[in-house]
């Protein structure tokens, strides 16, 4: 464990940026969940209103720094992708 003042500081900044990582991670694999589940019910409403929001969340989380731009662009494309193939089919 730290014991210099400013390494403790750091160690504490370094705690609140992981929790909040976390959330910012965490919301965007449920909205990935929620629209891989809209289209395997079948349901390509749902799963539109759910890829806007997880697109949302993805690019928040890019301009945070939270995960790299392109591993943004590639989870959009991918959802993208998937979307509009489910949507094609019916």
């Amino acid at each position: 464990m730290a014991t210099h003042k400013s390494a403790l500081k750091r160690h504490r900044q370094s705690l609140v940026r992981r929790e909040r990582n976390r959330q910012v991670k965490g919301g965007i694999r449920k909205g990935a969940k929620r629209v891989h589940a809209a289209v395997e019910a079948g349901d390509i409403e749902t799963a539109q209103e759910w890829l806007q929001i997880t697109i949302k969340r993805l690019d928040k989380a890019a301009e945070k720094g939270v995960i790299h731009k392109n591993n943004a662009a590639r989870r959009k494309s991918r959802l993208t992708r998937l979307v509009n193939s489910a949507a094609a089919a019916q």
